[in-house]
């Protein structure tokens, strides 16, 4: 089963490399982080090795902060761009 997740990451990445400069750490995201987290979150930018990611509340911001350095190894596992780090920002209230 792993040889089969490692050729699938390697199809993964190969494809995010071919994307338009800056928009493949905001196509990775939901890899990086897991479809629970991205259900209730959403990458808004990238800028200057920087990902933006729009979070629901202050807890969910200090959640995933703690986890930022795992998703920024893993963001850079699937890209070509270099990302250095994840900043959340709490939704506007609607």
């Amino acid at each position: 089963m792993t040889a089969v997740g490692n050729g699938l990451e390697k199809v993964v990445a190969r494809s995010l490399r071919k994307v338009a400069a800056g928009q493949a750490p905001l196509l990775a995201w939901p890899l990086a982080c897991g479809s629970a987290v991205a259900e209730r979150t959403r990458a808004l930018d990238f800028a200057n090795g920087i990902l933006r990611v729009e979070v629901p509340d202050p807890g969910w911001r200090r959640e995933l902060q703690a986890l930022a350095p795992r998703y920024v190894a893993s963001l850079n596992r699937f890209v070509a761009d270099d990302v250095v780090r994840v900043e959340f920002v709490i939704a506007p209230r609607r």
